[in-house]
């Protein structure tokens, strides 16, 4: 499918899609059409794009994303890519847990 109906299709603005793409999350590949430059998408590119929405709205880098689709990349291993979404759940509660601990510290820092 064409940047177009993939942008309509998932919400994705065409510079977003543009952005995953130049940062190697996904793909395209040159259309059919030999009198245009036209650039076409897989179909399971919708859902690694729906992906990448929900995880940069729980706060994951572009990094992240990378090692998920690095993890997975040829290999299609279910497996593999949740150890590797565990382990980012692991770190983003440690990651929490130390935020807390920063605001508990400031907090008690004002009442002083």
């Amino acid at each position: 499918m064409r940047i177009g109906e993939l942008a309509e299709k998932s919400g994705v603005s065409r510079d977003t899609i543009r952005f995953y793409e130049r940062n190697g999350l996904i793909t395209s590949c040159t259309g059919s059409s030999a009198t245009n430059n036209y650039r076409d998408y897989a179909d399971d590119t919708l859902i690694w794009l729906g992906f990448f929405s929900g995880a940069r709205e729980a706060g994951m880098s572009v990094a992240d994303l990378r090692s998920i689709v690095d993890a997975v990349a040829g290999s299609c291993d279910a497996d593999l890519a949740r150890k590797v979404v565990r382990e980012k759940i692991s770190e983003l509660k440690l990651r929490a847990q130390k935020i807390s601990q920063a605001v508990e510290f400031l907090e008690k820092a004002l009442e002083k």
